[in-house]
Formats: C-alpha cells, sequence, structure tokens
C-alpha cells in the first residue's frame, strides 16, 4: 500500500475511532443509555414486523406487494451484511478500545457493517415509496437506530455510514425490479 494511502487509512481510523468513543461517552447517562438501547431494540426487527403486520391489517390487499418488497430486500439485506461481516471480520469497538463500554448485547460478533442500520435504511425506503406519510416517523427512527450503534458501543460511525450506504443500494436496485 502506497505512503500516502497508508497515512490517509491511519487517518481515517483514527477520526472513526475517535468519533466512536466520543457517542460512545454519551450512555454513561442512565437516559440516554436506556433510550438508545430501546431504539436499538426496535432495529432488532421488533418494529419493522409490526409495522408491516399493521400495513396488512390496515391496507389489507394493497399492502401484500409492499409487505412482500419490505420482506425480500431485507432478505437480500441479511445475506449481504453477513456476507460482508464474514469477508471483513472487522472487532466491535468495545473489544477493541478499552475507553468503549459495551451497553447492549450483540447480535454477533463483527461490527461491519451495522444491520441494524443496513435494514432500517431498507425498510424506511420501501415502506415510504408506497407510504409515503410515513416518512415523517420513520426517517427520525432510521437516524435514531444508526446513532444508537455506536452509543453503545456496538459499531464504529464507519460501520453505520457504510450501513445506511448499502441499504440505499440494496432499496435502488429493488425498485428496479420490482
Amino acid at each position: 500500500m502506497p505512503n500516502k494511502l497508508r497515512l490517509y487509512m491511519n487517518h481515517f481510523h483514527h477520526v472513526d475511532s475517535h468519533l466512536c468513543i466520543t457517542f460512545n461517552r454519551t450512555s454513561h447517562n442512565v437516559l440516554v443509555r436506556n433510550f438508545f438501547k430501546a431504539i436499538s431494540r426496535l432495529g432488532d426487527g421488533i418494529f419493522w414486523y409490526s409495522l408491516m403486520a399493521l400495513l396488512l391489517c390496515i391496507d389489507q390487499a394493497q399492502a401484500l406487494l409492499p409487505v412482500l418488497h419490505m420482506a425480500i430486500a431485507g432478505l437480500v439485506g441479511t445475506l449481504t451484511y453477513k456476507w460482508l461481516k464474514a469477508k471483513t471480520l472487522r472487532p466491535r469497538p468495545f473489544n477493541v478500545y478499552q475507553q468503549i463500554s459495551l451497553r447492549s448485547v450483540p447480535l454477533d460478533q463483527f461490527s461491519f457493517p451495522s444491520g441494524h442500520t443496513l435494514h432500517a435504511v431498507i425498510f424506511t425506503l420501501v415502506a415510504i415509496h408506497y407510504y409515503p406519510m410515513l416518512s415523517v416517523g420513520l426517517i427520525p427512527l432510521t437516524i435514531l437506530i444508526g446513532l444508537s450503534r455506536p452509543i453503545l458501543g456496538l459499531h464504529y460511525p464507519s460501520d453505520v455510514l457504510v450501513g445506511a450506504l448499502v441499504g440505499i443500494f440494496i432499496s435502488l436496485i429493488s425498485f428496479s425490479i420490482i
């Protein structure tokens, strides 16, 4: 690797780690910690599956395509992030830095990318494609889910950013297919 690229990568890693530590410090406040633990828990899938069920209850047959679209895009997201995690094997920040406190139980061993963020972006973009009025609640929730990951010591900010970008990419591809 050329020296300039190595220097750039070291600087990027330093900034990413510093931001992660800074985000995580906010979790020392019990109210902040509990709020983001609850937000993160919603991102485990509970909220998204409930939203799909609610859409089916309210909009019945009209919701079949949106819910199927969300489910298929979500499945592609799961396969993609699991493949990326297996290829990159990036340790979670709490395993690397002693100053980072783990504030929630990780779903798996590796950090890159953030599956919670990836799925939140996919489900939000697909849902608001069919139901634009949901953007008022889903966009802020998606942002909070992304923020929860470094605050709880589970991900670096770059994991969240890449998770969001992959989620956008999968959503855009799904719109061209479905």
